[in-house]
């Protein structure tokens, strides 16, 4: 039982962690998962516009970096990626299969004693395998192979991990989501302070490779505050 649980504690350590600038900003870091092999990310150009690179090879890890200080209130998120191919074999809702080509992942915070004991004995388990606590809730934004766009998939392993598929199949997608609108979608509650973003191909589960180019990941808050900005 302890494989699929380490899974489950690495999906929720996506968002463990905090946002802002460029590709080659060192609070951006590499987050390795117990017992997976590393996918590699890479501050680079692609069509001439700052990208990361990440390149999993039967691997699964993160590209990271806290969002100091938290944000109270999330408001717009713009993003986009390019894959070069698509994991036919992976589905989001599936365990056995749970790779995606892409992800952005966003972390919140929120009153951990509201959640179920069984919750938060999870969480103190992650906690002494990685050293760090799960967050409150981890929304994820994915690339799926055949899930239809717009679909809210709770993690079977977590269910205060949820993934909102903004990219199926071959046709790709970018526009502007509203990230405090698609927490109350996929929670039914409204978003506690934003705490971490992440970047994540993997593909260890189904054994396949995948190779998928990150842009900018742009946060509007309400009001006149200034914008953050993450590679």
């Amino acid at each position: 039982m302890r494989a699929p649980f380490i899974a489950a504690s690495a999906l929720l350590l996506a968002a463990c962690a905090s946002v802002p600038p460029a590709a080659t900003d060192d609070r951006w870091h590499p987050v390795p998962l117990p017992g997976k092999a590393a996918t590699r990310y890479e501050p680079v150009h692609k069509d001439g516009r700052p990208a990361v690179l990440a390149v999993s090879d039967r691997s699964a890890s993160l590209w990271r970096r806290h969002v100091e200080p938290p944000q109270a209130a999330p408001g717009e998120v713009r993003f986009s990626w390019w894959a070069q191919t698509l994991l036919e074999q992976a589905s989001v809702a599936d365990v056995d299969r749970e790779d995606a080509t892409a992800r952005v992942v966003f972390g919140f915070g929120g009153d951990q004693a509201r959640l179920p004991l069984r919750t938060r004995m999870s969480f103190d388990l992650a906690e002494a395998l990685t050293g760090e606590r799960p967050p409150y809730a981890t929304l994820m934004y994915v690339w799926d192979a055949s899930a239809p766009v717009g679909s809210v998939i709770v993690n079977p392993r977590s269910d205060r991990i949820r993934k909102i598929v903004v990219d199926s199949g071959p046709q790709g997608l970018r526009r502007w989501r509203d990230l405090a609108a698609d927490f109350r979608l996929a929670f039914g509650e409204e978003p506690g302070p934003l705490q971490s973003v992440a970047l994540m191909t993997d593909s260890d589960n189904t054994r396949s490779r995948a190779r998928t180019w990150y842009g900018e990941v742009v946060l509007h808050q309400p009001g006149p505050l200034p914008r953050v900005s993450a590679p």
